[in-house]
């Protein structure tokens, strides 16, 4: 009886392309230096991005962002070094397609990524700053690659998607060291107004709140029936606190100011003494009102 046939392998019936224990050996040897290449590009992109005075956020997720790359540079390089027949260029396809099918699946969450990285590149604002998007007024705790973290002023946690960060208008609040607040006044037509402006500027300077540089102001805007609106102008630290402490201290300190200085604020209540100023009053507002019909009377 003749001997039978060596039997194929399970691989080379299925078509599978042969693993060795040597390329098993490298592959593992290039991943791990790979990765370990991966960790040190994380490391100096970190410390590039903090030289050059970059947030924290920007910092945390572009150093993941390369080491990621790079990582995942290393698993393909490893994978090919372990499967020999595939070309490197059959990999890049593959990963392409598959990264079309995840883009058509995950089309929100990967706009809400790459808002995020257009976002953190930009730099506008960072952790800690306050800011306003759409009605979240806030702090910024976080800024992730798909949303951003605000603790609002009530205390409340809102994640924001960035993608709507990045369409929405953003107002910064502390984006600058100081910023202007403006209270109206309805000052009596018949004060002294240039008094009222200068109380009233002193008054603003003597609250500690208020920065003298640059100077508060009281301007005239506009003229009423019986009054003068005045718009007190001035400038105070950026943060929420810091403003909401100055506008309360100046409005207190300037009626403070006016009553020991006798100026009037105007008032919507017209007190009238009894005598001939009465009948004058009670006779022209006879004279403005309109004849009743009596076309019903007639009938």
């Amino acid at each position: 009886m003749n001997d039978p046939e060596p039997q194929e392998s399970v691989a080379q019936a299925l078509n599978l392309p042969q693993i060795t224990s040597e390329a098993l050996l490298v592959g593992g040897v290039v991943l791990l230096v790979g990765l370990g290449v991966a960790f040190v590009v994380r490391l100096l992109v970190r410390t590039l991005l903090r030289w050059r005075g970059r947030g924290t956020s920007a910092v945390r997720v572009f150093g993941r962002i390369a080491g990621w790359l790079v990582a995942l540079l290393a698993v393909g390089v490893a994978f090919t070094v372990v499967f020999p027949s595939i070309r490197p260029v059959d990999l890049i396809g593959g990963i392409g397609v598959v990264s079309i099918a995840a883009g058509i699946a995950f089309q929100t969450v990967l706009g809400n990524m790459f808002a995020g990285i257009v976002i953190l590149a930009r730099d506008r604002f960072n952790v800690g700053d306050q800011v306003h998007v759409g009605e979240v007024r806030g702090t910024v705790e976080e800024i992730g690659l798909s949303s951003t973290v605000v603790r609002a002023f009530d205390g409340q946690q809102v994640l924001i998607p960035n993608s709507t960060v990045h369409s929405e208008m953003v107002t910064v609040q502390t984006g600058y060291e100081r910023v202007r607040t403006t209270v109206t006044l309805d000052v009596d037509l018949v004060a002294d107004h240039e008094q009222a402006r200068v109380v009233a500027v002193e008054a603003m300077l003597a609250v500690p709140q208020v920065l003298p540089d640059p100077a508060p102001q009281a301007l005239a805007t506009e003229v009423t029936t019986g009054a003068v609106t005045t718009e007190l102008r001035f400038w105070s630290g950026a943060r929420q606190l810091e403003t909401r402490e100055a506008r309360d201290a100046v409005i207190r300190s300037v009626l403070r100011a006016f009553t020991a200085e006798g100026i009037p604020l105007a008032s919507d209540v017209i007190t009238v003494e009894a005598g001939v100023t009465l009948d004058e009053t009670v006779r022209r507002a006879g004279q403005a009102r309109p004849p009743e019909d009596s076309s019903a009377d007639t009938a």
